[in-house]
């Protein structure tokens, strides 16, 4: 189920926008028990909006790039009518949001059909959608396996084909890490570059929202759609839109790649590695570059995350402690209590360590590293083995992202289309990262759709 044919079908009148919206709704009502990708279906809102864009058709009037698509968004997106929960039980007593969020209110206008909200980390603090409130959200390559997080059902929902964009966030990974493990494309793009208005926030100077898709040609679209300025984010940047599906077919030529090495070279199982060789061989990268001072990056992000989420959250950590998730809110509590002179000197070390990172784009316009250490993992394991050491899942599944993320890179995820050329564990999906310079968004969507033509990138199959 692809957005773009979906769209052309309807505006060209072959299909309706009200039957794409049904046969979505009774998917979902059907199959994803399976997955626990949504803890909301908005069947009424759908309908009405699927009606609006026929009605709009039988008009004569453009209903959008994104007619009668169905979609769905990471429950911290402002829905109107419908409490934002953010993944957790003490939101469930919020005031239902009073509007829709900017970048909802952006796929309306180009119109999709918002179908849901989907599970999520707990205040998106976690990389595996264990979510206490709403249970795990699964796999569709593989139901005993974590999804990813914290956008875990924004993945789900796309790999098992339920929805063909969703809509999620990222902070430290939380878009990437799902979309490797669940096989998909994820976008993380520029920090600035598309409005967070109207989304429960985690850690505001590091907070991301981009889509997931299942098709790179969705994946743009759905970029495309969502751009434009909202004087409501301030650490939004005003910049002229820029369309990246235009530039789909541009290939690669003149694009210069290089192999992330040193921090990403490391600590990490051997089919992370192995997917990041098969990538570069076909971008033709023979070149590697060191990240200089990425481990100390990612531990500045570890601290900048704990001391904003912890203090977002003081007011509840005081009176409602036995209503967060007991990892989400130990770990909150942790921040909470770090000296100030600390996250001063973390934040010091992330603008240094941002300023030597940007010094690579003169040697390279693309990054390939790892999007995660491993494939996914058993729902439930706690622990897994790097580098001969028995470490936590949770975090070390960040490990790769993290340090991109506190810089404010843009970054495309992209799935390996043969996993097992990867050797992971029964063929599981496993994903690479594509990174570029600031507001360089249109040379990531350039090379992976010239790594889709070539063969090595694409979703491979749900065969579970």
């Amino acid at each position: 189920m692809k957005a773009a044919a979906i769209a052309q079908a309807i505006r060209r009148g072959q299909r309706r926008a009200i039957d794409v919206t049904e046969e979505a709704l009774a998917d979902i009502a059907a199959r994803d028990g399976r997955f626990n990708a949504f803890t909301e279906v908005t069947a009424a809102r759908a309908r009405a909006e699927a009606l609006a864009v026929d009605q709009t058709i039988a008009a004569g009037r453009d209903p959008g790039p994104l007619a009668g698509v169905p979609y769905a968004v990471k429950n911290l997106f402002d829905l109107e009518g419908i409490a934002t929960l953010a993944g957790s039980k003490i939101e469930r007593d919020a005031k239902p949001a009073a509007r829709d969020g900017f970048l909802v209110r952006k796929m309306a206008a180009a119109g999709a059909v918002c179908t849901g909200a989907l599970n999520m980390d707990e205040y998106a603090y976690g990389f595996t959608t264990e979510n206490a409130h709403e249970g795990a959200c699964r796999n569709p390559h593989d139901v005993t396996r974590i999804a990813g997080g914290s956008s875990g059902g924004s993945a789900a929902a796309v790999a098992a084909g339920l929805v063909p964009i969703t809509l999620g966030s990222d902070t430290n990974g939380s878009i990437r890490v799902p979309s490797s493990l669940c096989g998909i494309f994820g976008l993380k793009p520029t920090y600035g570059r598309l409005s967070r208005a109207g989304s429960y926030p985690f850690v505001a100077s590091l907070d991301h929202l981009g889509p997931f898709a299942g098709d790179l040609t969705d994946l743009a679209l759905a970029y495309d759609v969502l751009q434009g300025f909202d004087p409501e984010d301030p650490a939004q940047t005003r910049q002229p839109l820029e369309p990246v599906t235009p530039r789909l077919s541009a290939g690669i030529e003149g694009l210069r790649f290089a192999v992330a090495d040193g921090h990403f070279a490391r600590n990490g199982h051997a089919e992370a590695f192995a997917a990041v060789e098969a990538i570069a061989r076909v971008a033709g990268a023979t070149r590697r570059l060191v990240v200089p001072d990425a481990a100390r990056g990612r531990a500045a992000a570890f601290l900048i995350t704990m001391a904003e989420g912890g203090n977002l959250h003081m007011a509840d950590l005081r009176t409602r402690a036995q209503d967060f998730d007991p990892g989400t809110r130990d770990r909150f509590l942790a921040g909470a209590m770090l000296p100030a002179h600390w996250i001063t000197q973390a934040q010091r070390l992330r603008a240094d360590y941002r300023a030597s990172v940007l010094k690579l784009f003169a040697e390279t316009d693309i990054l390939i590293a790892p999007a995660t250490p491993f494939a996914a993992t058993p729902i439930g394991q706690a622990n897994i083995e790097l580098e001969g050491e028995l470490v936590p899942i949770r975090p070390n599944l960040g490990i790769f992202t993290q340090p991109i993320s506190c810089i404010g890179l843009p970054v495309l995820a992209v799935p390996l289309a043969d996993p097992t050329v990867a050797g992971t564990p029964n063929g599981l999906p496993i994903g690479v990262q594509l990174i570029a310079a600031p507001w360089r968004e249109d040379v990531l969507f350039r090379a992976a759709a010239a790594l889709e033509r070539a063969g090595v990138v694409s979703a491979p199959p749900v065969r579970a």
